[in-house]
């Protein structure tokens, strides 16, 4: 289980969170929804260690990971697919993924992951010599994914993954993360699209200011008159 506790991070005086407390159980799809400037990102970036936290705790499966530097964050199991996707574009849809097995020596097991991320995504197997600048934006954003699933985590944090994306494929976008998380890979998810997000996730926060404001199920919180009308367009 991933535990963040008390957490509190500033950035030049201005408090980004204040005293974040959520717990992402193994084997779940937790949603984290709010605002733009809510302090989804922030959280995100002080997990994996982009970030410093002013104080609090982070901690994987009772393993302190607050003051790590980031590949260390990683090897203890903790990978990020960034907003905007961040892929190398002049390098191969190849080049991309194994970019993400860096900290891995397992040679062997990297060749078979790198077969398991093609059988996830097909799209990028059709093109995995061709240069990542090239793909559409959904296929760059499945080279993300695929990218950070290289690096063989235990928790997988998708920051904002359907963000200018089609319908279509936002929908298979979300497939996949479900396919993933079946397959033993526990999920962090921040996204704009609450809709899709709350059906998807088994438990779902409410961020707004840099503080929790609601927690349940992605049912009850998605039945909630204020998320309804703040985050789903519904009138309570």
């Amino acid at each position: 289980m991933l535990e963040i506790k008390d957490l509190h991070v500033s950035y030049g005086g201005i408090k980004a969170l204040r005293g974040i407390n959520i717990e992402v159980p193994d084997g779940k799809i937790v949603t984290l929804i709010g605002a733009n400037g809510a302090g989804k990102s922030t959280l995100l970036r002080t997990i994996s260690g982009l970030v410093k936290a002013e104080s609090g705790s982070i901690q994987l499966n009772g393993q302190e990971l607050t003051g790590l530097a980031i590949n260390k964050v990683c090897e203890k199991g903790i990978a990020l697919s960034p907003e905007g996707r961040r892929v190398f574009t002049d390098l191969t849809v190849q080049e991309n993924l194994r970019i993400g097995a860096y900290l891995r020596k397992d040679k062997k097991e990297i060749e078979k992951d790198l077969e398991w991320v093609y059988e996830l995504f097909p799209r990028l197997k059709e093109r995995s010599w061709q240069f990542a600048g090239t793909l559409s934006g959904g296929e760059q954003q499945m080279l993300a994914v695929g990218r950070a699933l290289m690096s063989k985590p235990k928790v997988l944090m998708l920051d904002e993954p359907s963000l200018g994306l089609a319908p279509l494929i936002v929908q298979q976008i979300f497939e996949i993360i479900k396919e993933i998380n079946k397959q033993g890979v526990t999920i962090l998810l921040i996204e704009q699209n609450a809709n899709m997000a709350l059906k998807t996730a088994d438990l779902a926060y409410v961020i707004e200011t840099g503080e929790i404001v609601l927690s349940g199920t992605g049912a009850e919180v998605m039945a909630n008159p204020s998320v309804k009308e703040a985050y789903l367009g519904k009138k309570k």
